[in-house]
């Protein structure tokens, strides 16, 4: 029974750090990915096979210590850093860092999915709205006043100018500069900060799922609503200022992951020779043969 239960925690170990081996691949293959957060796996030994409880002294019987036979390791789970990543300037003006904490709030167009997101690498379509390369359309304030909660569009030149130029400060206000020499603030990029990060669900293309199986959308991630106040004002409230021109690259440190991969492979080779082992002695046993 004992090399049986020698075998499992060799099977387990090779099962759970076959995951370690991918989770450090992935942030491998991800080390130019705009915003990427690296991953790390988490382990915890699997539950013990109990052969004596613990009990205390008595009258009849003498203090006797608990004796358990762990029956190998499982994946405890896969925890993402989302510390910030270097900003690197691009020059381009529709390219937006977060220095600091937050997100960028995003929505399909086509099903009003959300998402947040630390890609800003963002442009403006044929139609006037600032979205991501896939085509989801940034949100926050927009209108007169900036008194309304939606995606972010470009205005309505004045009668008789062009717009020349739109730029994005650090507070997110989008200013539009028209032909006439005037100027307006019809729209500013809000950021979203969240409780519980590790909440989020990475959905592919830089974006993060805040939707749940029940519940209110971002519930499980503490996931405050769009404001119309200072709420959401990149630079306020905790959140990271804009930084215009520049993307955030991935926080992956390819020293610390090649250096999680060789122990990682070792602990791997190392439950694989463990079933080797348990193999052989079971062999042995096998072919005993009475004198």
């Amino acid at each position: 029974m004992s090399l049986i239960g020698t075998m499992g925690s060799g099977v387990s170990a090779l099962r759970t750090f076959m995951k370690g081996l991918e989770v450090i691949g992935n942030n491998i293959a991800n080390v130019n990915t705009t915003s990427f957060k690296a991953s790390e796996a988490k382990y915890s030994d699997s539950f013990s096979n109990i052969l004596q409880r613990s009990a205390a002294s008595g009258t009849a019987n003498p203090n006797t210590p608990n004796i358990g036979v762990g029956t190998g390791v499982t994946l405890a789970g896969v925890a993402t850093n989302f510390t910030q990543g270097s900003l690197a300037s691009t020059g381009k003006d529709t390219d937006l860092g977060i220095s600091g904490n937050g997100f960028f709030h995003v929505k399909n167009p086509t099903d009003n999915t959300e998402y947040a997101t630390r890609a800003g690498d963002f442009r403006w379509d044929d139609q006037g709205y600032l979205v991501t390369t896939k085509g989801f359309r940034v949100q926050g304030l927009t209108g007169n006043g900036l008194g309304t909660v939606g995606d972010i569009k470009l205005g309505t030149p004045p009668t008789g100018a062009q717009l020349q130029s739109a730029a994005i400060d650090r507070a997110g206000n989008v200013v539009e500069f028209y032909s006439d020499g005037s100027s307006a603030t019809n729209n500013q990029v809000l950021l979203q900060n969240f409780n519980d990060p590790s909440a989020l669900t990475n959905v592919g293309n830089n974006l993060y799922s805040t939707l749940l199986a029940a519940g209110p959308v971002g519930a499980a991630a503490g996931d405050p609503a769009f404001q119309t106040g200072t709420t959401n004002v990149p630079g306020q409230n905790g959140l990271g200022a804009i930084q215009v021109g520049t993307l955030e690259l991935s926080n992956v440190d390819l020293t610390d992951q090649f250096s999680n991969l060789i122990t990682t492979q070792r602990s791997f080779q190392a439950g694989s020779r463990l079933i080797t082992v348990s193999d052989t002695v079971l062999e042995d046993i096998v072919n005993l043969k009475r004198s």
